[in-house]
């Protein structure tokens, strides 16, 4: 009768171990074995020998469910790993791919570079040619064929050099005019930008160019006494059209640009040594005094104009300069020298001029009292000797 029951109460348990140990086998949860222990644990057989198959089949399930959560735990790491890994080769891969480019570029770079200055060398190192074709000889014949071209394009672009710091021409004017044409007695020379134009810019029209109030005035009460040129920083292409845009006239005598300059620290110096006239009479007008620091007593450093239109300036200027003129003046510099410290000059000849005046104002009053004076003592002197003789 026990063992009718044992063998009875062990079958149940037993067939659900089957099916538990199925379920792990298919690949099943972890949930599904906790399940099936769980029902083991509630069915518990009253006899001894079904505890004890019970108790075997539940200690074989732990036994797997610890198995797979061991693989499980362990599978996840590896799978990270490996995509760590995979992250890892790419990066390589592609620091690898740049450096490669980087050096390639800069190979590429030095070739390129390398051929430029053998193409430079061989084009500015040959020898020139004639009309006909023939070749020039000079004095780097005599070295070896690589030396003859380094030392020929050394020489070209040393003087290309010299080119752009020394001016055109030892003479950037033509000789002074003979009889029967009219040469005024004095040069002056005038800077274009802020001295007569003011450059404007703005996105809808790009560069513009101001005309100064009193350019025409200036130009025409001049002309008969100042040899008139317009010597610019600006290249000419720039500054030729603007020219001609002020001087419908013709007023303006010479123009030079910058290539007739001498660089000098920077800046665009004018030489007026270079002019081909005499020092004692050339006035150079500007805005910067470095433009003629080389003769520092032959220029006028201006205010630089803002482009205001009520500006006056120019008209000052055609007074102060014709007042040179009339007066005959025989060297400049003595007057220059006397503004050469003002920091606006047209001012300060401005403020004489009113002392002068002032003063012949007051010398003309003085003289006229002493005429007074000297009339009624005379006056006096002449009735006394009237009465004496009566």
């Amino acid at each position: 009768m026990l063992s009718k029951m044992s063998a009875t109460s062990v079958l149940p348990m037993c067939v659900r171990a089957s099916r538990g140990l199925l379920r792990l086998r298919s690949g099943s949860s972890s949930t599904a074995a906790v399940d099936i222990i769980r029902t083991l644990s509630v069915d518990k057989p009253t006899a001894g020998t079904g505890s004890a198959t019970g108790g075997l089949a539940q200690a074989i399930l732990q036994e797997k469910l610890q198995q797979q959560q061991q693989v499980q735990r362990q599978s996840l790491p590896e799978g990270k790993e490996g995509e760590r890994e995979g992250e890892q080769t790419d990066d390589k891969k592609q620091k690898e791919n740049t450096a490669y480019a980087k050096k390639m570029v800069l190979r590429l770079a030095g070739f390129m570079g390398l051929g430029g200055a053998v193409g430079i060398v061989y084009i500015f190192g040959t020898n020139s040619v004639d009309e006909q074709g023939n070749t020039i000889p000079d004095e780097f014949d005599s070295d070896p064929p690589v030396v003859q071209q380094l030392k020929r394009t050394f020489k070209y672009f040393k003087d290309y050099r010299q080119m752009i710091i020394e001016p055109t021409s030892p003479k950037l004017l033509p000789d002074p005019l003979k009889e029967p044409y009219y040469q005024p007695p004095y040069t002056l020379v005038l800077e274009l930008t802020d001295v007569l134009l003011h450059p404007e810019w703005s996105l809808a029209t790009g560069w513009r160019f101001k005309k100064r109030p009193g350019i025409d005035y200036l130009f025409q009460q001049l002309a008969p006494l100042y040899e008139i040129v317009i010597f610019t920083a600006e290249t000419g292409m720039t500054a030729y059209p603007l020219i001609d845009s002020i001087d419908p006239q013709g007023f303006v005598m010479y123009r030079l640009f910058r290539d007739a300059t001498r660089y000098m620290e920077g800046h665009h110096v004018k030489d007026v040594s270079c002019l081909n006239r005499d020092t004692s009479k050339v006035i150079v007008v500007d805005c910067k005094r470095e433009a003629f620091s080389l003769q520092p007593f032959n220029g006028m450093a201006l205010k630089k104009w803002d482009g205001n239109s009520e500006d006056r300036t120019l008209y000052d200027l055609a007074n102060f300069l014709k007042t040179i003129a009339l007066s005959g003046i025989e060297d400049v510099r003595a007057v220059l020298e006397n503004y050469a410290l003002e920091d606006d000059p047209i001012e300060a000849f401005k403020r004489r001029q009113a002392q002068l005046a002032q003063d012949e104002e007051q010398r003309l009053a003085e003289l006229s009292q002493q005429k007074k004076q000297g009339l009624s003592l005379s006056s006096i002197t002449s009735r006394f000797w009237r009465s004496k003789q009566q």
